[in-house]
């Protein structure tokens, strides 16, 4: 039987809808797919990637009880963190993301384990969420070790610390300040019976910051912490807990590694080229202060795009201005950098700056320079 008008325009009104339907759902399931899940991690040292570039870790070392954390797309939180240890010891872990080699664990597409003298730059950005029901810091970690390894402790220990919460301090005891990155620090050194450690402590709580790595490397290579022809196997960041921890986070983290040589001279204003140099230190000095005038030579046969000059001030000298360049630090380790218009040295090309300052005591210069991470020869 033929059916009704009725009947039909009916029909072709419910088939018409479900595929309206159906082709809604296929568009559905094609434009958005289904969001990546959180993974938890309770195992004492598991871990996952984040971002297909990074390794979160559990890393519980220090106590039986229960951590657990859950690896999020740009970081990781900390979900539970039972138990708790003395104050004056070690944390109980470091629930951390990084970028590099951590005990054979290397993060994917990593190009570190990198020898220092390469590294023109290592930019790094975090963003952290704090609690105040635990005894922790927030730190960054930063590896160092004469040889390319990617297992075990390495020789030198970076720690930037961004905050902390309890009586808690860094290994050793305090050596004094200095600014890095633009910023005042207090700084630590000792040793935890494995490795060197230099510790950064931030006088006031730090939640976020972009900053370049390397600056803090080159602190550790002007105290003799390091040397040039070493190498930075991981760059990591975290927490380090003595007592709970639960909703402290990474929300973001990124860590970039920069190579440039004289292969490889990198871009404008990217520290790279040849750094073999030469500097001359004139100064003139008078009861209570005194004036410096450096000149920095390119003695290499290829351009430097970029300069960085580290050296350590003597002891009871303070930098109060300065003239042609950028300093990060006015005592102990400082680090000056090129302005806009001297950033390019040609073979041969020289770059002078000053700077003015008070001392006390008797006065002497600095004995060590390098550029980029390379020392440098003195007129």
């Amino acid at each position: 039987m033929r059916p009704s008008p009725h009947h039909a325009r009916r029909a072709r009104g419910l088939l018409g809808a479900l595929l309206t339907s159906l082709v809604s759902l296929a568009a559905l399931l094609t434009t958005t797919p289904a969001a990546q899940a959180d993974t938890t991690i309770c195992e004492t040292y598991g871990s996952t990637t984040v971002q297909g570039r990074y390794v979160v870790q559990n890393n519980r070392w220090g106590t039986s009880a229960t951590q657990c954390i859950t690896a999020t797309d740009s970081g990781f939180r900390v979900t539970q963190a039972d138990g708790s240890v003395p104050t004056n010891g070690a944390p109980k872990s470091y629930p951390s993301i990084f970028n590099g080699c951590h005990y054979t664990n290397c993060s994917p597409g990593t190009n570190l384990p990198a020898q220092l003298s390469t590294i023109s730059s290592a930019p790094s950005s975090i963003s952290f969420t704090y609690v105040n029901n635990a005894v922790y810091d927030a730190a960054y970690d930063i590896w160092l070790d004469p040889t390319p390894r990617t297992d075990g402790v390495n020789r030198t220990e970076i720690m930037i610390w961004f905050n902390r919460v309890g009586s808690v301090q860094p290994i050793g005891s305090p050596v004094g300040n200095t600014n890095v990155g633009g910023r005042d620090w207090q700084v630590w050194t000792g040793s935890n019976g494995s490795n060197d450690v230099i510790s950064f402590v931030a006088p006031s709580a730090l939640s976020s910051w972009n900053f370049d790595v390397m600056d803090f490397v080159r602190q550790a290579v002007s105290r003799g912490l390091a040397q040039n022809n070493w190498y930075l196997t991981s760059v990591q960041a975290g927490f380090e807990p003595w007592q709970n921890g639960a909703g402290l986070a990474v929300n973001s983290f990124s860590s970039t590694v920069n190579k440039g040589s004289s292969s490889d001279p990198g871009g404008p204003g990217t520290p790279g080229g040849s750094t073999a140099c030469k500097v001359a230190y004139a100064t003139n000095a008078w009861q209570g202060g005194f004036t410096a005038d450096v000149t920095l030579t390119n003695t290499g046969s290829t351009t430097v795009n970029g300069w960085k000059l580290a050296f350590t001030l003597p002891s009871g000298q303070q930098i109060t201005s300065a003239w042609n360049a950028t300093l990060s630090g006015s005592s102990g380790a400082v680090t000056a950098s090129n302005v806009s218009h001297n950033g390019v040295l040609a073979a041969g090309g020289q770059a002078t700056f000053g700077f003015q300052g008070t001392s006390s005591g008797s006065f002497s210069k600095p004995s060590a320079f390098s550029l980029n991470g390379t020392a440098c020869t003195t007129a």
